[in-house]
């Protein structure tokens, strides 16, 4: 998870290192390298690419593409480790959207942290002078279609191969960036072609990670150093970007990442307490 973790903070970086190209084309070279390392890895494993659910698939397709469009034009506007903060607000908005999707029920502590991480994002857009208020209410909105793209993905988890689902988003987000960039297109020069080369390769080495990740230990024990994620953007910010940031902004990534860590942690917890109520109640053999 800590190599997944870098591995997408580096991406971001590549997205930022190249602000004069529309972030629609950058999509595009990402989901033009991710659809054949995908279509590989599948075809390795003799998995038919196509699926079963393909309108969940779509859909998924759908809101990642435009999450991914949004969530790059602000990285390419506002401070990295801003732009990273504002986009841990997705497991916040899945929670939102699992009572409507999934008929999940959230608890009042659940509605305090929530609160604690928007008062973080009011907090960053009122006193953090180098982020446009439009830009982080972008990535705002940006979050929003990364948590029903998860929720999508929660509906497909047991129904087809992550693989799929992988490939699924190059695949949908590759003619949509590839018609918008006909109107937008700037010709990369120089090094851009290898840094938005390494865009796709970056992704999908973070994936690759993160899977493994998840596949190798619970959860809820691993999904806590994704956080970590703001460490490497602060650093890699200040480093490569010069950016500064006053106190108060501080304070408002920390309260957005402790309204998060807070929900996570107590989803996790209620989890845990439904596994051990059920695992009672079952027979004695």
């Amino acid at each position: 998870m800590l190599l997944s973790t870098l591995f997408f903070s580096l991406m971001n970086v590549c997205v930022k290192l190249v602000p004069h190209i529309p972030a629609v084309e950058v999509i595009l070279f990402r989901s033009l390298v991710s659809l054949a390392m995908s279509y590989v890895a599948l075809h390795s494993k003799k998995v038919n690419v196509w699926g079963n659910n393909k309108g969940l698939l779509i859909a998924r397709g759908l809101t990642g593409s435009a999450a991914l469009m949004l969530f790059f034009t602000t990285l390419q506007n506002i401070p990295l480790a801003t732009a990273a903060t504002i986009q841990y607000l997705s497991p916040i908005f899945t929670t939102i959207l699992g009572v409507f999707i999934v008929k999940e029920k959230v608890k009042p502590w659940q509605w305090v942290f929530f609160a604690v991480s928007f008062a973080g994002i009011i907090i960053i857009e009122g006193l953090d002078t180098s982020a446009d208020s439009f830009y982080v209410w972008m990535g705002v909105l940006s979050a929003v279609f990364s948590a029903l793209a998860y929720s999508s993905i929660r509906r497909l988890n047991t129904r087809e191969h992550p693989l799929v689902i992988v490939f699924y988003f190059p695949l949908v987000a590759l003619p949509i960036a590839g018609l918008f960039s006909i109107f937008t297109w700037v010709q990369p020069q120089g090094w851009d072609w290898a840094i938005l080369l390494m865009v796709g390769i970056l992704t999908q080495l973070g994936q690759y990670y993160m899977t493994m990740s998840y596949q190798a230990e619970e959860i809820s024990k691993v999904a806590n150093l994704n956080y970590i994620g703001i460490i490497y953007a602060l650093v890699l910010g200040f480093i490569l970007f010069d950016e500064h940031f006053e106190l108060a902004t501080y304070l408002g990534m920390a309260l957005v990442l402790v309204g998060v860590i807070l929900n996570v942690r107590y989803k996790n917890r209620l989890s845990q307490r439904e596994i051990e109520a059920h695992e009672t109640k079952l027979p004695q053999v």
